[in-house]
């Protein structure tokens, strides 16, 4: 191997190490997490303790919780008393408070949402075409933890819709009546639950509204939330309503904890960039200006809430949740105000997009979506070599409907044969300088002592500028390439097209493969053991030998022999948690450079190599500016050793 192939390599690992060490929270980090975690739970103990207080302060004299459920149908029959401090308590939702739960189902070619009766919003969402890896529908929220409701002032008295009953209201008539409404992938519907208030007439409506419009092959849904005719209802000094949206992520992916490092909450400013929570570690903020959307990201799926108009302002957090719970990953919450005019009607038109996170189809809608697939955005060239090469060709190569392991390796020979230049130019590189060899190594004999370190390096660069050889014309090549490798680093990972898809014995291509469960953990290795990763371990040793001995060894370089082969070891134990697509990949990428290296030793002539170069030698050589000026200052340098040791 040589000193570029060894420096390429080493800033390859540096990189990969760095960026572990990067993400990896610090002590400080932690302890700092640690005071946000106790400062949000007293901040939420407050917040409840203020609710309890100003509900016992309406109503003083409630001693006993009221009912979770009383007959709509016929309150009357009802306790009086129970039903009298309903009344009491929810001002003029009185009437709301009294309802049954039950279930509304709206459903499309890839959606199910079942509409909860009981607070209006959407107690599940399922996503039709996709499966846990344990092969449960997957639910993007399942409702019995999460929340989604509006707080304000009615009557003075501190009102949640989440404790209302709404009734169902049939915008298509083709649906009245009906508990489960499924449209096929040409159709559209509209749908809207409302919570009426006691003030409503036909002639005069009075009621919160929540609007679904569903397309029949969208993950996109029309959500509006309309508050219409409640002027005299909630209170008049109300400038804001307060939306509080929580949601406890549950598990989909087999490896918990990388799944669980790539979910966090995302948001878009109305005129700036996309932005997220720290993944790696319990985090919140509060965004003062008004938001476009606000996210709840898993590894592969999100549910985004977007607003037309823009939120005014948020308090966001994401907390990681115990390894006990492992069917969870963690706790993301938004509270979100919407500015409120309590002398008119008000009108919230929204979207939520509930879905996977698929590059063409989170782009399509224009919202920056696909900023939270990882795709290396704080680096432009890597995003652009995912979004306008790897993505395209991927893609392509997918509609011919083959197994994605195909895919990968037709991918990579593609990538290889548009890299042959630049490996071609490596190689030739290589071979002018173990040409040279030789003669570097009679300038080592020359000049022996360490003294002579400055003459000797010198006379090496002299003998490559006589040769006409570039020393770093072999590393430039390999910086090239290392923003392609950090782009399919990223991108095979975040690849929802590998997600269980299988190839030999890789169940899942976007996870590790594992061919041996070890009833232990090995520490920096895990408790299985990766083939792909063993695989591309091996290949790599095999070609760092193969090229070694191309090489011939390095008597400038002492150690770096088991550095060389160390390396590739560390990078199993890096790897083995890693996609297994991405493991394959490597692999193939080493089998391919290594076939081209015997096709590039067998098609290029060292011999006539050696001949240009000892023709270049007789040539004669005009020093550069820069080189005159190196060497002045070498001969500066020589002359003050010498005057300091006749000093001596």
């Amino acid at each position: 191997m040589t000193r570029d192939n060894i420096i390429g390599l080493i800033l390859i690992v540096g990189i990969l190490i760095g960026f572990s060490i990067l993400t990896a929270p610090t002590e400080e980090e932690r302890m700092e997490a640690q005071r946000v975690r106790d400062s949000i739970a007293l901040a939420q103990q407050a917040e409840e303790e203020r609710r309890r207080a100003l509900e016992e302060a309406v109503d003083p004299m409630e001693a006993e919780p009221l009912p979770d459920e009383i007959a709509v149908e016929d309150p009357a029959t009802a306790d009086p008393e129970v039903v009298e401090r309903i009344r009491d308590r929810m001002g003029l939702f009185s009437e709301a408070a009294l309802g049954e739960e039950g279930f509304i189902t709206l459903e499309n070619e890839v959606l199910k949402l079942k509409i909860s009766r009981k607070g209006g919003n959407i107690h599940s969402a399922t996503l039709k075409k996709y499966q846990t890896f344990e092969g449960d529908p997957l639910q993007l929220f399942k409702g019995e933890e999460d929340r989604f409701t509006f707080h304000f002032f009615a009557g003075n008295r501190n009102i949640s819709t989440e404790t209302l009953f709404f009734e169902p209201h049939y915008k298509d008539p083709r649906f009245t009546g009906q508990d489960s409404i499924a449209i096929e992938a040409v159709d559209s519907t509209a749908f809207s639950m409302r919570a009426y208030t006691d003030n409503h007439t036909p002639e005069n409506p009075s009621y919160i509204e929540y609007f679904y419009g569903l397309t029949g092959d969208e993950y996109m849904i029309d959500f509006h939330v309309n508050f219409v005719g409640t002027a005299d209802v909630i209170a008049l000094n109300t400038t804001y309503l307060t939306l509080d949206w929580e949601i406890k992520m549950p598990r989909q992916e087999k490896n918990r904890e990388h799944e669980q490092g790539n979910s966090t909450v995302f948001y878009k400013y109305a005129n700036d960039d996309v932005s997220k929570l720290r993944e790696r570690r319990d985090a919140s903020d509060r965004l003062l200006t008004t938001i476009r959307w606000i996210s709840f990201k898993q590894q592969f799926f999100s549910s985004v809430l977007i607003s037309e108009e823009g939120f005014s302002n948020a308090d966001i957090a994401s907390e990681f949740i115990n390894e006990t719970e492992e069917d969870y990953l963690k706790n993301m919450s938004a509270s979100i105000d919407f500015p409120y005019n309590a002398r008119e009607d008000n009108f919230y038109p929204m979207q939520f997009y509930l879905g996977p996170n698929q590059y063409r189809e989170m782009q399509a809608y224009n919202l920056e979506l696909e900023r939270q697939i990882p795709l290396g955005w704080g680096f432009f060239l890597t995003s652009w070599i995912n979004r306008f090469a790897v993505i395209p060709v991927f893609n392509f190569l997918d509609q011919f409907d083959l197994n994605y392991g195909i895919i990968i390796l037709l991918l990579t020979v593609i990538l290889k044969i548009v890299l042959i230049p630049i490996a071609y130019k490596t190689y030739i590189s290589q071979a002018k300088m173990r040409v040279l060899k030789p003669d570097i190594e009679e300038l080592g004999k020359k000049f022996p002592k360490k003294e002579d370190a400055m003459k000797k390096q010198q006379a090496t660069m002299a003998l490559y500028k006589k040769a006409g050889v570039n020393p770093m014309s072999g590393c430039v090549p390999m910086l090239l390439q290392l923003p392609i490798l950090i782009s399919l680093f990223r991108f095979f990972p975040a690849s929802i097209e590998l997600r269980q898809e299988a190839f030999l014995w890789a169940d899942d291509l976007s996870t590790y493969d594992s061919i041996l469960d070890l009833p232990f953990t090995i520490p920096f290795y895990g408790d299985h053991v990766s083939l792909f990763t063993i695989l591309m371990t091996i290949s790599t040793i095999f070609y760092t030998r193969f090229n070694s001995q191309m090489m011939g060894s390095s008597s400038q370089m002492p150690g770096m022999k088991t550095m060389m082969y160390f390396m590739p070891v560390m990078l199993m134990g890096i790897f083995n948690n890693f996609a297994s697509g991405l493991s394959y990949y490597y692999f193939l990428a080493n089998v391919i450079t290594f076939g081209q290296m015997f096709l590039f030793r067998i098609f290029v002539d060292e011999d006539a190599l050696h001949r240009k170069i000892e023709e270049n030698k007789k040539k004669p050589v005009k020093k550069s500016k820069w080189q005159a000026r190196m060497e002045s200052l070498a001969k500066q340098q020589e002359q003050q050793k010498k005057m300091k040791s006749k000093k001596k």
